[in-house]
C-alpha cells in the first residue's frame, strides 16, 4: 500500500489521545459488563493503547473485541450446559487477553520502529476466527467431530472438535477482519490495491489459524467429559473444579487454553506473513 495520508501518525498526539480514551473506555466497559476481570482490564488497557498508537489499523482490535465479546455472550446459558469453561470464558483475565494480543502488539511495535505503521491482519484474523468458531460452533445442530483420526464424534466443547457450522464461522471471522482493515485503510486515506485479495488473505488466515488451534487442542490440550452433568471440562491446568467422575477423552494435558491460543496465533502469523501473504498479495 502506498501511503497518501499521515492523518494519524504513529505515537503522535492524536494517536496518544485516542489510545488513552478508547483503551480506558474498553477497560471500564469490560469490567462493568463482567467480560474482563480487573487485572484483565488493566492488561487490556495497555494492549488497546499500544495498538491504537501504532496506527489506524489498531482500531481493528476494537472489531475483534466487540465481535468476540458478542459471540461469547451469545446464548451463554445454553453453552454452559455443554461446556463448564463457558462460565469462566465470559470473564477474561490477563493471560487470555495477552494470548490474543501480545504477539500483535509486539509485531506492531517492531513494524512501527522500522516502517512507521503496523500489519497484524493474520493475527487478528486468527483470533476472531477461533473465537467465533469456538463460541458459535458449540451451538451447531450436529455433534462435533475430532479434527484428527479416528474422526469420531465428541461432546460439544471438546478441544479439537470441529463442525461445519463452526468452520464457517472461522472463515467469516477472517473475512470480517479483512473487511475492517480495508475500512480503516480507506478512512486513513491509504490507497487500496486489489481489496479482494486482502479479503481472501484474511479469510485464509482465519481458517488456517482456527485449524491449527483445533489440532493443538486435540493433541496438547486435554479435554474431560462428565456423563453425570453432561459437561466438558478443560485439562487440570485450566479447571480447578472438575468432578472426579469426569473422564479423559482427548489430548495430553501439556498446554493451557491461553497457551494454545498463543502458539496457534504465532504459527498462523509466521505462515500467513511469510508464506501465504507474499503468495496471495503479490
Amino acid at each position: 500500500h502506498k501511503r497518501q495520508s499521515k492523518r494519524m501518525k504513529a505515537f503522535g498526539v492524536t494517536a496518544n489521545v485516542l489510545g488513552i480514551l478508547i483503551a480506558t473506555a474498553i477497560s471500564l466497559r469490560g469490567v462493568k459488563r463482567r467480560s474482563l476481570s480487573k487485572s484483565g482490564a488493566a492488561t487490556a488497557w495497555m494492549v488497546g493503547y499500544l495498538s491504537i498508537c501504532c496506527g489506524s489499523r489498531g482500531f481493528v482490535l476494537l472489531l475483534f473485541y466487540q465481535l468476540g465479546t458478542m459471540a461469547t455472550k451469545y446464548k451463554k446459558e445454553k453453552k454452559q450446559k455443554y461446556d463448564a469453561a463457558a462460565l469462566e470464558s465470559s470473564m477474561r483475565g490477563p493471560s487470555q487477553v495477552l494470548a490474543c494480543s501480545f504477539l500483535a502488539v509486539l509485531l506492531s511495535l517492531i513494524h512501527v520502529y522500522y516502517y512507521g505503521d503496523e500489519r497484524t491482519i493474520a493475527h487478528h484474523a486468527t483470533c476472531l476466527a477461533d473465537t467465533l468458531a469456538s463460541e458459535l460452533g458449540m451451538l451447531a445442530s450436529s455433534p462435533p467431530v475430532l479434527i484428527l483420526p479416528p474422526f469420531h464424534s465428541v461432546p460439544p466443547g471438546t478441544n479439537g472438535g470441529v463442525t461445519l457450522w463452526g468452520t464457517s464461522w472461522s472463515l467469516a471471522g477472517g473475512f470480517l477482519i479483512g473487511l475492517g482493515t480495508l475500512l480503516m485503510d480507506t478512512i486513513s486515506g491509504i490507497s487500496i490495491h486489489q481489496p479482494m485479495k486482502v479479503l481472501i488473505y484474511s479469510s485464509m488466515c482465519g481458517l488456517l489459524g482456527s485449524f491449527i488451534d483445533s489440532v493443538l487442542g486435540a493433541t496438547v490440550q486435554a479435554s474431560y467429559y462428565d456423563s453425570d452433568s453432561k459437561q466438558t471440562y478443560l485439562g487440570k491446568r485450566d479447571s480447578t473444579d472438575m468432578p472426579t467422575s469426569a473422564k479423559h477423552i482427548t489430548g495430553k494435558d501439556i498446554l493451557t487454553n491461553a497457551q494454545v491460543n498463543l502458539v496457534s496465533v504465532m504459527i498462523a502469523c509466521i505462515l500467513g506473513g511469510w508464506y501465504i501473504g507474499p503468495y496471495i498479495l503479490s
